[in-house]
């Protein structure tokens, strides 16, 4: 059977293979390998279906569960007393979530035994709760309905077991720290991503997790990959705590050559914030999943730049010869810069790539869509190598992925870092005190870091800045900030032609050194 068939079907709980009751759902009583099964069996099963013609996965959503609106699927849960490992001291557990809306097509969820025998588990319509809506026992049973994804449960700081990690969409998954909650997904692969002719979203169409012992502080989960274009292994490893750490082990099979082939994406929102405030009066000054995207490569240094919201899409990428890290980044966690105390914006994490073997010279992709709400993630990074990749050769990236709110950990020390981008009218302060106009844009930048402590305003600090063509520098000067113990940077610009875009880079110096992350921001057109 073609590891993109979904086979966890009704009918099979209906009679054609015997079951045993495991945690609240169906398990297939004989192990579907009688070996001790890893990753090493994920790559072959890969390799293989890269050598097949691709099979589209079945989709048979009945209408009245396929137009369900978010709120509404979202009524559909689990029953938590039948999470697979309750019960056992095991201080992880599994809950399923059904097909419904868009998410109409099954994946085969498996999981591994301590004996390493593999087991498959089927869709059972009685584990489920469905709130208030009027959906038939017909619907529910449904010839064809399966498993869409899987929520992964674990006791934080001996608390009530709580969701950590979801696979749930094509390649899509999240995961939280302590106290964290869901914002920025990340992805196993993205293909095709921007162009004209179609992004295509590879899906993880079978998933298997590892039965942890009471002392695990790991678990481990495989997933094949499958589309048109490319199957894949993965294997990750997650560890829960006050932020979530994920290491990614994936192995590629092309069946024809990817124009784009985007390594370890992150798919996040950013509607609107300081750097481009909104348009509109609202009481909340920022919504953003991220407000950031940061790069750490050996030759160029450390980039940071805050997001946009464009009227156009906007694509551009930043060379990475040498590339240690990448990420979309919240930067600021304090209640006060959100006030969203239903989204809570301030408890999103931010989620950090660095790469664990040799991914060669490449690019770090920023695609960046408009939107008009909150709704739709509108913001796509993603790392291309600089090598095109031809079919019959596998391809192995693999990487570490941060979920956290204490994105410090990811700076280099010895450099100062923007807490904080503000755009405004350029003005200037009569001598009347009356602050008037100038003409320009302004951005105003707050630097801060352990770089900068002992520095006081005798020091020779200076800004570097710069425009791109389509614009001038008015101005640039930085003063001490004595709220922050750092130093602010005033960038005023003119731009030529409001219909294109304009790049401005600024950087602190000292004694003619770096002293910070260059600061790049591409203002958008018409924005």
């Amino acid at each position: 059977m073609s590891g993109s068939t979904p086979r966890n079907k009704l009918s099979r709980r209906k009679g054609f293979f015997s079951v045993a009751v495991l945690g609240g759902l169906l398990v297939g009583s004989l192990p579907v390998e009688a070996l001790a099964f890893g990753f090493d069996d994920v790559a072959r099963r890969a390799e293989e279906l890269s050598q097949q013609g691709y099979r589209a996965p079945e989709t048979s959503l009945p209408d009245e569960l396929r137009e369900l609106s978010y709120a509404q699927y979202a009524q559909i849960q689990y029953k938590r007393d039948r999470d697979v490992w309750s019960g056992k001291g095991a201080p992880f557990t599994l809950s399923f979530i059904p097909e419904g809306m868009h998410y109409d097509s099954a994946i085969q969820l498996n999981s591994i035994d301590q004996e390493g025998e593999v087991h498959a588990f089927a869709y059972n319509p009685d584990d489920f709760t469905y709130g208030d809506l009027d959906i038939s026992d017909d619907v529910k049973q449904s010839d064809g309905l399966g498993i869409a994804g899987v929520r992964i449960n674990h006791s934080l700081n001996g608390v009530d077991s709580n969701e950590v990690m979801v696979f749930l969409g094509a390649s899509y998954f999240r995961a939280v720290g302590s106290g964290q909650v869901y914002g920025l997904s990340g992805r196993g692969l993205a293909v095709d991503t921007g162009l004209s002719s179609g992004e295509e979203f590879p899906r993880f169409s079978e998933i298997w997790i590892v039965e942890p012992s009471p002392e695990s502080q790991y678990l481990t989960i495989f997933a094949l990959l499958d589309s048109p274009s490319v199957t894949g292994a993965y294997r990750f490893v997650l560890r829960p705590g006050e932020d979530a750490l994920v290491d990614v082990q994936s192995r590629l099979y092309l069946r024809r050559a990817v124009e784009k082939l985007g390594i370890a994406p992150l798919t996040s929102m950013y509607l609107y914030g300081p750097e481009q405030p909104s348009s509109t009066q609202h009481y909340i000054p920022a919504i953003h999943d991220s407000n950031g995207l940061l790069i750490d490569d050996a030759q160029n240094g450390w980039l940071w730049r805050p997001l946009a919201n464009p009227a156009k899409l906007m694509m551009n990428r930043h060379a990475t010869p040498q590339l240690r890290g990448y990420g979309l980044m919240q930067r600021g966690h304090s209640f006060s810069d959100y006030q969203d105390i239903d989204a809570r914006y301030d408890l999103r994490p931010s989620a950090w790539v660095q790469p664990q073997n040799e991914w060669g010279a490449g690019s770090v992709e920023l695609i960046q869509i408009p939107t008009d709400n909150e709704t739709n993630d509108n913001i796509v990074s993603m790392w291309l190598s600089d090598e095109p990749h031809e079919p019959g050769t596998p391809l192995a990236f693999d990487y570490r992925l941060m979920f956290t709110t204490d994105e410090s950990r990811h700076l280099d020390p010895q450099l100062a870092w923007v807490e904080e981008t503000r755009r405004s009218r350029g003005e200037v302060v009569r001598d009347d005190l009356v602050r008037e106009p100038d003409g320009t844009l302004a951005f105003v930048l707050d630097f801060v870091g352990p770089s900068l402590e002992g520095i006081g305003n005798g020091a020779n600090i200076s800004v570097e800045a710069s425009v791109g063509e389509n614009g001038e520098l008015a101005a640039s000067r930085v003063v001490h900030n004595p709220a922050t113990n750092g130093w602010r940077v005033f960038v005023n610009v003119k731009r030529n032609n409001g219909n294109q875009p304009l790049d401005i880079r600024a950087k602190l110096m000292l004694d003619g050194k770096p002293l910070s992350e260059t600061w790049y921001y591409r203002l958008p057109a018409n924005g």
